[in-house]
C-alpha cells in the first residue's frame, strides 16, 4: 500500500484501539467512558493534522461530527444508552459544540477577512505599500527593510498568506532588474514571508494560532486588543530587525541603489472612501478597547455589517473567503471544549506529577515542542493540539510568576507555533516564497532555525522583562 493510504488507515486504526482498550491503561484513575472517548478523537485529530490524509479543515469538522455523536446528549442512541450507569461520564450539549462553529474568535476572524477583501479590491493595501515604502530610498538594505516592516502590519491585520501573495508582486520588478547570480535576490524572497510569519503575531487577529490562544486568555484574565500589541508589537521589531541583520549577513547583494515601482494611486469614490474610513475606525477601536467596552469579536462585526450594506462586499466576493480556515479554527475550539468540560484535561493534568517538574523545563519542553511541530504541521493545528492542555495545566503550575503566570506559558507557547518556518511545508508563505525557485531549502531552514530558536529566548526574556515592569 502507499503512503497515501498507510496515512488515512493509521488514524481510524488508533482511533478505534483506544475505544476499545481497557480504561485502566491510562493510568488516569477514575477514566469515564466519555473521557476516553475524547481521548480517542484527540489521537485521530492530531494523527489527520500530521499525517493529512484528509484536508486539515475536513479533520476539524470531522472532530466535530464526532463529538456530536460520540459525546453529546444528542448522540448517537447507541452510544449513549449507559448515560446514567456510574463511570459513563457527562454528556455535552449538542447545541454547545455546533455553536464553536460561530464562537465569537469565528467572528473575530470574519472581520479580518473582511477588511482583508475590501482593502485588496479597492487597492488600499497596493497603496498603502507605495505610500509607505517611498521612505526607505533606493539603498537594497533599506528596502529590503522598508518591504519587511510593511508585510508586517499587513500581516497583523490581514491572511499572512494573502499578504505574502501581495508583496512578492510587487517585487517582482526589482528582482529582475538584479543579476541572475546575485544573492541579493534571495534576501528579498525570503524577506516577505519572514515578515508576513514574524508580523501575524502582533495582533490576536494575525494568525489562527493567536485567536485560539487569545480565547484560552481571556478565560483566564481581561486582556484588550491593545493589551496584546502591548506585548507582540515590540516582540515583532525586535525579531525583524534580527531576521533583516541575518538576510543581509547570508545573503548580501552586490547591488548599490535599486528602485521599486509601484504603479497605484488611491480610488477616489464614495465607497473607497467607505473602506478606507472603516479600515481606520476598526483598528483604532480594536487597539483602544480598553477605552470604549467593546470587546475584539464586538468590533469585528462592524466592517461586516458595513461592507455588506454598502455593496462593498458582495455576494461573489463571499465566496472567496477562507472558510476552510474558519472551520479549521472551529474544529480546535471544540476539541477544546471537549477536553476541558468532559473533565479530561484536569484529570490529565493532576494524574500527572507536574508539581515534581521545575517550572521552567515545563515551558522550555513546552516552547520546543511546539516550535518542533510547527515545522512540519499547520501552526492552527500545533496551536490546536497544545493550547488546550497548556491552559489546563498552566493555572496548577507554581513558580510562573516570573514570566507572568498562566498569560506568560499561553503567549510562550502561541508565539512558538508561529516561529515554526524551517521549510517550504511550514507555512503558505514559505511555499509561495519556495514557488519562485530563487530560494533553496536549505537555505530556508538555516534561517528559520535560528530565527525559531532566537525568537523562543526573545519571548521569554519579553515576558520576564514586562512582568518586571508591571504590564503583565
Amino acid at each position: 500500500m502507499n503512503k497515501k493510504v498507510w496515512s488515512a488507515i493509521i488514524p481510524v486504526a488508533v482511533f478505534f484501539l483506544i475505544l476499545v482498550l481497557p480504561a485502566e491503561i491510562f493510568h488516569m484513575p477514575g477514566l469515564t467512558v466519555v473521557e476516553q472517548r475524547v481521548i480517542a478523537l484527540f489521537f485521530l485529530a492530531a494523527l489527520c493534522w500530521i499525517l493529512e490524509p484528509i484536508p486539515i479543515f475536513a479533520t476539524s469538522m470531522l472532530v466535530i461530527v464526532l463529538e456530536i455523536l460520540l459525546i453529546s446528549n444528542k448522540g448517537f442512541v447507541l452510544f449513549t444508552l449507559d448515560k446514567s450507569a456510574p463511570g459513563f461520564g457527562r454528556l455535552l450539549s449538542s447545541a454547545e459544540i455546533m455553536a464553536t462553529l460561530a464562537s465569537p474568535i469565528i467572528m473575530l476572524f470574519l472581520g479580518g477577512f473582511f477588511l482583508a477583501m475590501a482593502a485588496t479590491k479597492y487597492r488600499l493595501d497596493m497603496n498603502l505599500a507605495r505610500v509607505l515604502l517611498r521612505p526607505f530610498g533606493t539603498n537594497p538594505r533599506m528596502v529590503i527593510l522598508g518591504l519587511m516592516i510593511i508585510t508586517a502590519v499587513f500581516s497583523m491585520f490581514m491572511s499572512n498568506t494573502a499578504t505574502t501573495a501581495m508583496m512578492l508582486s510587487i517585487l517582482a520588478p526589482v528582482l529582475g532588474s538584479l543579476e541572475a547570480d546575485d544573492r541579493g535576490r534571495i534576501a528579498f524572497v525570503m524577506a516577505i514571508p519572514l515578515a508576513a510569519n514574524i508580523g501575524g503575531i502582533g495582533t490576536p487577529i494575525g494568525t489562527p494560532p493567536n485567536a485560539i490562544a487569545f480565547k484560552y486568555i481571556l478565560d483566564l484574565t481581561p486582556m484588550s486588543f491593545g493589551q496584546w500589541m502591548l506585548f507582540g508589537v515590540p516582540f515583532v521589531l525586535v525579531l525583524l530587525l534580527f531576521g533583516w541583520w541575518l538576510l543581509n549577513l547570508f545573503f548580501p547583494t552586490r547591488q548599490k541603489e535599486i528602485s521599486l515601482s509601484i504603479n497605484s494611486r488611491f480610488i477616489k469614490n464614495w465607497r473607497a472612501y467607505v473602506v478606507y474610513f472603516t479600515f481606520a475606525l476598526t483598528i483604532i477601536l480594536w487597539v483602544m478597547g480598553s477605552l470604549h467596552g467593546m470587546d475584539a469579536n464586538v468590533v469585528a462585526m462592524i466592517p461586516v455589517a458595513v461592507f455588506v450594506c454598502t455593496r462593498i462586499i458582495t455576494r461573489e466576493d463571499l465566496k472567496t473567503i477562507s472558510w476552510d480556515v474558519l472551520w479549521l479554527v472551529s474544529g480546535g475550539i471544540a476539541l477544546g471544549m471537549a477536553l476541558e468540560k468532559t473533565g479530561l484535561a484536569e484529570r490529565m493534568v493532576t494524574s500527572i506529577p507536574f508539581a515534581t517538574f521545575a517550572p521552567a523545563m515545563v515551558v522550555l519542553a513546552a516552547t520546543l515542542l511546539t516550535l518542533a511541530m510547527a515545522n512540519f504541521m499547520s501552526h492552527t493545528a500545533t496551536a490546536n493540539l497544545l493550547l488546550p492542555l497548556m491552559a489546563a495545566l498552566a493555572p496548577r503550575l507554581s513558580g510562573l510568576d516570573g514570566i507572568g503566570g498562566p498569560v506568560g506559558l499561553l503567549l510562550a507557547v502561541t508565539f512558538a507555533a508561529s516561529l515554526g518556518m524551517s521549510l517550504p511545508i511550514s507555512t503558505p508563505p514559505n511555499a509561495l516564497a519556495s514557488a519562485t525557485g530563487l530560494v533553496e531549502t536549505r537555505d530556508m531552514a538555516r534561517l528559520g532555525v535560528i530565527i525559531g530558536l532566537s525568537g523562543l529566548a526573545l519571548t521569554i526574556g519579553m515576558l520576564f522583562i514586562l512582568k518586571c515592569i508591571g504590564v503583565i
